[in-house]
C-alpha cells in the first residue's frame, strides 16, 4: 500500500494534537469536509501541513503518517471545508475519508490572556485554596455557557470523578508550568 495523492510520507511530530478528521468529499474538485473536534477550529485554519493517519476503522487507504499540504480552509454552512496541494478530484478526496488529523502544537494560534486549549488542561492537578489535592482533570465538557473540568479522584479504592465549572468564581489561577489549577472548592460540593 503506497501513499495517497497529496500524501507525503512524514514522521507524526512530538506535539501533534488529534484535532479532527476527514469525514467526506466535498464537491469535484478535491475538496473534502472536516469533522473539527473543537468547535472553535482555529488550529485547522493556522497551519498549512496536517498531518493524516488511517481511519481506526474501516478501510485503509493508506499506512503510516501521511503529511498533507494544505491549500485551503473555510466554513461552508457550519462546516469545515478544505483543500489541499494534488488533492484535485472528488476520488482523491474520498480516499481521505475516515483519515485522522493531527497538527503541531507549534503552529497552533496563541491563546489570548486567561484562555488555555483544553489538551494543556487535561492532567493538571487541581487544588484548592486550603491546598487539598482534588484530583487531576481527566476532561472538560462544553455545557452550553461554560466549560466544566472533570477531575478524577481516588475514594475507597476507587476512581471517583468531580465536576468544577471553569468560570472566574471558582478557578483562581491555572499555572501550565507547575501543571496545577488553584480553585475555590470543596471537596464534599
Amino acid at each position: 500500500m503506497t501513499m495517497l495523492p497529496g500524501l507525503e510520507a512524514a514522521e507524526l511530530p512530538a506535539d501533534a494534537i488529534e484535532v479532527g478528521r476527514v469525514s467526506d468529499a466535498w464537491g469535484i474538485k478535491g475538496w473534502f469536509k472536516v469533522h473539527s473536534y473543537s468547535a472553535n477550529p482555529e488550529a485547522l485554519f493556522s497551519s498549512k501541513h496536517w498531518f493524516l493517519l488511517p481511519a481506526e476503522k474501516g478501510a485503509k487507504t493508506f499506512q503510516g503518517v501521511g503529511r498533507l499540504n494544505i491549500k485551503e480552509v473555510k466554513i461552508h454552512s457550519d462546516a469545515v471545508v478544505a483543500c489541499a496541494h494534488d488533492v484535485d478530484d472528488r476520488t482523491a478526496a474520498d480516499a481521505l475519508r475516515g483519515a485522522r488529523i493531527f497538527i503541531a502544537k507549534s503552529s497552533f494560534p496563541a491563546p489570548e490572556q486567561n484562555e488555555y486549549y483544553w489538551v494543556d488542561l487535561i492532567g493538571l492537578e487541581v487544588v484548592n485554596r486550603e491546598g487539598l489535592l482534588l484530583g487531576q482533570v481527566n476532561d472538560l465538557l462544553a455545557t452550553g455557557p461554560q466549560t466544566v473540568l472533570v477531575i478524577d479522584f481516588q475514594q475507597d479504592g476507587k476512581t471517583q470523578q468531580r465536576m468544577i465549572p471553569f468560570v472566574s468564581m471558582y478557578v483562581d489561577d491555572v499555572d501550565l508550568t507547575a501543571r496545577r489549577i488553584l480553585v475555590d472548592w470543596q471537596p464534599d460540593y
